[in-house]
């Protein structure tokens, strides 16, 4: 039996469309009420909502929202062709994927190589964004997964983690630091340092200095880690990075030495992350299926 109509499927892709119940009912030439009443019987029947009420903002889709109107377009396409006589096949599976800027450089071409060897006919997309871009674009439901760092998230997101990763102290070689195997955020704190200016990167490195009883200084917030590399090199002060490229020139072909920094407590997961705690989309979960077999421990 079939609980919900093509009407309500095409109800639901026009809220989605305009984002207010009012501007889908006027589109539709239908009630407001009636709209509203259809989506909420939908949503009772799903066990899940498919939007975000915000008062006063547009109604945003949930990742669930997302997936279940890329359906319903695909089912109301459908529909029309069976009326029309025409039989051609459906269009391809959508996956959007997000990775965090650092990461990007590392991690995101295996991450696209790894979909596109397992998904033939798979429409595939990728945003390298902030912390808060892919966050938000998680919620939003314009990012299906996102490799990130495990940070400010909270439990409305499903992470499973794909290997640690301990940041670097970045210094020209004749640093006195520069011939120690490791160093420690106490040897650190007596240096200027050069972190990224994204906040909630630079937010997390300065937390850690605290929490060890630490005050350092802050000489540049560099926006890009070749910046970063680049300004260390040239003896700007430290630059501290969880991304550490191998190679031990910048860009600009100076001489720069990475140590692993000691404190225990730097260690920071990198993940896979999805918004929502309960079943996702099937493309998805197989998804992070091949993501979780290709990249963990890289």
């Amino acid at each position: 039996m079939l609980y919900v109509s093509l009407r309500q499927y095409e109800y639901i892709c026009a809220v989605g469309r305009h984002g207010s119940l009012s501007a889908a009912a006027q589109h539709l030439n239908v009630s407001q009420p009636a709209l509203s009443t259809a989506l909420t019987r939908v949503e009772a029947h799903l066990g899940f909502p498919l939007f975000v009420r915000r008062r006063g903002a547009a109604m945003a889709l949930t990742p669930q929202g997302r997936a279940f109107i890329d359906q319903a377009e695909v089912l109301l396409k459908n529909a029309a062709r069976i009326e029309t006589s025409d039989t051609s096949a459906p269009g391809t599976t959508r996956l959007r994927l997000g990775c965090f800027t650092d990461l990007a450089p590392f991690l995101l071409a295996p991450a696209l190589q790894l979909l596109r060897d397992r998904f033939t006919d798979i429409n595939l997309t990728y945003v390298a964004g902030s912390f808060e871009g892919l966050l938000n674009g998680l919620m939003d439901g314009q990012i299906d997964i996102a490799i990130t760092y495990d940070l400010t998230m909270d439990a409305g997101f499903a992470r499973t983690k794909l290997f640690d990763s301990r940041p670097k102290a970045l210094m020209p070689p004749d640093h006195p630091l520069a011939t120690t195997t490791e160093v420690t955020l106490a040897a650190l704190e007596g240096y200027p340092l050069i972190l990224s200016s994204e906040g909630l990167s630079a937010q997390h490195i300065l937390g850690l200095f605290r929490q060890n009883g630490l005050r350092p200084t802050v000489a540049h917030r560099a926006a890009s880690l070749e910046i970063q590399r680049s300004l260390a090199a040239h003896g700007e002060g430290i630059g501290i990075s969880y991304a550490s490229p191998p190679s031990s020139f910048s860009y600009d072909n100076k001489h720069l030495v990475s140590v692993p920094i000691a404190n225990p407590d730097t260690a920071e997961s990198v993940v896979l992350a999805r918004h929502g705690t309960g079943p996702s989309d099937t493309v998805i979960e197989k998804a992070e299926r091949v993501l979780v077999a290709g990249l963990t421990g890289v």
